[in-house]
């Protein structure tokens, strides 16, 4: 060899020796890059996710002085937590200034011989009883202006209404005890007067359409079945039901026709071994809270039993000594108790949590309150007040709601639900990711059902029995099938094929039973056909010979589908189902997503399969063959068994495909969260819901960072079946690699 020639082959060996290192790098690099990307996929999640489940904190803000905070009704702040008001029990109003050590601002009285005194459920507003039995309502006002560009808040009372005050008694007689609540327009107050007699009036609102005043007009009414001590009144804010507690009993009336008042029912309350110290409302008021001297706060809302509707015991929550008082979240479940020591607990009734826990005051709270985004803690204890930073921002959010039966408001039992948003300031979120987890599910399982036939069937036949020409035909169709866009599969399905099912519904059913039986009735008679006609076909291409038959069954089946509707199902199949076997059915179904999604795994399980199938070496199918083995002996025992990882990996990248699918449930599902395993009604699945809802959630909101871990929880879902899937493959390549 001439020295050229050497000095051009070490040339040559130190470039490919470098080609060969620059290519390892490059695929170590971009191995190390996915890795990375996964892993900060994965952090990213739990980073939006993890504020989910911190628990409540709450820290000193300010202390002012109060002019009279023993005889504290209501506390309140505006939304920017700059001013605080005080209503008084016997008519003072007073509001202070945080930002300037307790500034007194403005200071008013009510008119009159204060009798009585209650502050409103769920609304900044006081109801003050006089001893002529008339009433006044006030509430807090604060009014914004911009002088010389700078925020100006000046507070002050308004008289929702008007500032005449409203006959409450009719005779005249002082009012002890007093409760009221109001629909908007409408007032309904309950009192109790001099004698012990409870009445009850309803001012019903209507504005004058010339002067603009709401006008009320009174109706009073006589209360039957009266305990004989009344300690506690409350009307609910749709004006539907009072409460009447007397001692350890709480009687429920139905006030919602005024000239029929009834008595409901009589329960007793209170828990096991306690006493009722006090009750009240949970926002929105459809449920009641009651605390006990034994720290016991139990809810109690209406449910459904045996077609009539009662107040029923749902949950209780233990607090850290006697409940003295109770305040509620705005435009939230949670509220806030007190104890006679000063201690502080933090609940959620959605989540069934308890949240804090701490004494922030001494034994003389007079008054508990939060501000109205619920991030600011007020206590009157005795001339002080003390301000609380509360940093809750996602207490409906536990573990509970999101993967157990919840028992939400007015729901018959304990049940799984989705439903993020409402139009009411009063819903109750419903964020259990139950349902759309069993979507996802039910999704990919209906998907496999019809593609893992079709593809794996369709994968051998092509890779062993198929002749080559065919084969490199059919395998690249296939494959391209796969580059369809999904957008236009959901368009199909949910415009074209779920209304054609459903309008030939028994003609599907039957191409799913004709068709195995049409294709096996050609194969059986094929096999007597002449030899001459069976050999005038080539060897590898009788499956074309299907395609006619196919057709004809699909046609045949759609063809007689109204015929056999019409013979067997009285012309309504889907009504047969609904009404005689009590199925329901809906348009957009299991059925269909498993039709147009199995159309998309298809390509993906086929691809890989087949060529699993093919790189089966030909020296173990022509060693099973010259042992006089038949060729479907050789595809069974000998084939089908090597080849197994490489089906098995097939199997689970049209799992992986099918879980994380979107636009394909998107487009031809109804999108409903429900928990029902039948082909014939939809789902909603995680990526569905991430898709539906994420544009319009709200940045860092609960609901938000509830769809990021919908998001992780699908990211699991995919790790976990990748990892199965590997797992798996790789203990079928150990035990068949020696074949």
């Amino acid at each position: 060899m001439s020295a050229q020639t050497q000095t051009m082959s070490l040339s040559g060996s130190r470039k490919r020796w470098l080609k060969d290192r620059l290519a390892q790098a490059g695929v170590t690099a971009g191995g190390i890059i996915v890795l990375v990307a996964l892993l900060l996929i994965f952090f990213y999640l739990l980073y939006v996710v993890k504020p989910i489940f911190d628990s409540a904190s709450v820290e000193p803000a300010t202390e002012i002085s109060l002019v009279d905070g023993g005889s504290s009704l209501l506390l309140g702040v505006e939304e920017q937590n700059e001013q605080v008001y005080q209503f008084t029990q016997d008519g003072e109003v007073r509001f202070y200034s945080l930002l300037q050590q307790g500034q007194q601002l403005y200071s008013t009285a009510v008119e009159g011989q204060v009798t009585a005194a209650t502050a409103s459920d769920g609304k900044s507003m006081v109801a003050y009883g006089l001893n002529d039995g008339t009433m006044q309502v006030l509430a807090p006002k604060f009014d914004v202006s911009y002088p010389d560009n700078v925020r100006t808040i000046t507070p002050g009372v308004t008289w929702p209404f008007g500032r005449a005050p409203l006959q409450v008694d009719e005779q005249g007689r002082a009012l002890e005890n007093l409760s009221f609540a109001t629909n908007g327009e409408d007032l309904l107050a309950a009192a109790v007067v001099a004698g012990g007699e409870i009445v009850l009036t309803r001012f019903a609102g209507k504005e004058n359409f010339l002067t603009g005043e709401l006008e009320l007009t009174p109706t009073q009414v006589a209360i039957p079945g009266l305990p004989a001590q009344v300690d506690q009144i409350l009307v609910t804010p749709n004006l539907r039901f009072m409460f009447v507690r007397s001692g350890n009993e709480v009687s429920v009336y139905d006030v919602r026709n005024i000239r029929k008042v009834r008595l409901r029912s009589v329960i007793p309350m209170n828990a096991r071994g306690g006493d009722i110290t006090t009750m009240t409302l949970l926002s929105g008021g459809n449920s009641l809270l009651v605390g006990n001297d034994n720290g016991v706060v139990s809810q109690w809302f209406e449910v459904a039993k045996d077609g009539k509707r009662e107040f029923t015991f749902i949950r209780e929550f233990e607090a850290a000594g006697p409940v003295t008082q109770i305040a509620n979240e705005v435009n939230r479940k949670g509220f806030v108790t007190v104890t006679s020591s000063g201690q502080v607990d933090i609940f959620h009734t959605t989540g069934d949590s308890h949240l804090y826990s701490e004494r922030l005051a001494g034994e003389g709270v007079s008054a508990l309150s939060l501000s109205p985004r619920n991030n600011l803690l007020l206590l009157a204890d005795g001339d002080r007040l003390s301000t609380f930073h509360v940093d809750n921002e996602h207490p409906e959010v536990t573990w509970t709601a999101l993967w157990t039966k919840v028992w939400y408001e007015g729901y018959p039992e304990p049940q799984y639900v989705w439903q993020s948003t409402s139009g009411s300031s009063d819903f109750e979120a419903k964020l259990s990711l139950v349902p759309i987890s069993f979507g996802t599910i039910k999704a990919a399982f209906y998907a496999l059902l019809f593609a893992v036939p079709i593809a794996i069937a369709g994968a051998v036949y092509t890779a062993y029995f198929m002749s080559p020409g065919l084969r490199k035909v059919v395998k690249p169709t296939v494959e391209i099938m796969e580059a369809l866009p999904t957008v236009i599969l959901g368009f199909l399905a949910g415009l074209w094929l779920a209304p054609l099912i459903e309008t030939h519904l028994p003609g599907v059913v039957m191409v799913l039973v004709l068709m195995p039986a049409g294709i096996l009735l050609t194969a059986f008679v094929w096999q007597y056909l002449p030899k001459h006609i069976r050999n005038a076909v080539p060897d590898g291409w009788q499956s074309l010979l299907l395609l006619p038959v196919v057709l004809l069954v699909g046609w045949a089946c759609f063809a007689f589908s109204p015929v056999v509707e019409n013979v067997f199902f009285g012309g309504d199949a889907r009504g047969f189902l609904t009404n005689e076997l009590g199925i329901g059915f809906d348009q957009r179904n299991s059925l269909v997503v498993g039709i147009a999604m199995g159309f998309a795994v298809i390509p993906t399980i086929f691809s890989i399969a087949e060529d699993a199938v093919f790189s089966v070496p030909r020296h173990l199918t022509n060693g099973s063959l010259a042992l006089g083995a038949t060729p479907w002996q050789t595809l069974t025992r000998v084939v089908m068994l090597t080849a197994s990882p490489g089906i098995f990996s097939a199997v689970m990248m049209g799992l992986g495909r099918a879980v994380g699918e979107t636009m394909i449930v998107l487009m031809a599902t109804g999108n409903t969260p429900v928990m029902d395993f039948s082909i014939f009604n939809g789902m909603r699945t995680l990526a569905a819901n991430i898709a539906v809802e994420m544009p319009e959630a709200e940045v860092n909101s609960s609901h938000y960072r509830v769809l990021f871990l919908a998001a992780f929880v699908l990211f699991v879902f995919t790790f976990l079946f990748n990892t199965v899937a590997e797992f798996v493959r790789q203990r079928l390549r150990d035990k068949y690699s020696s074949m």
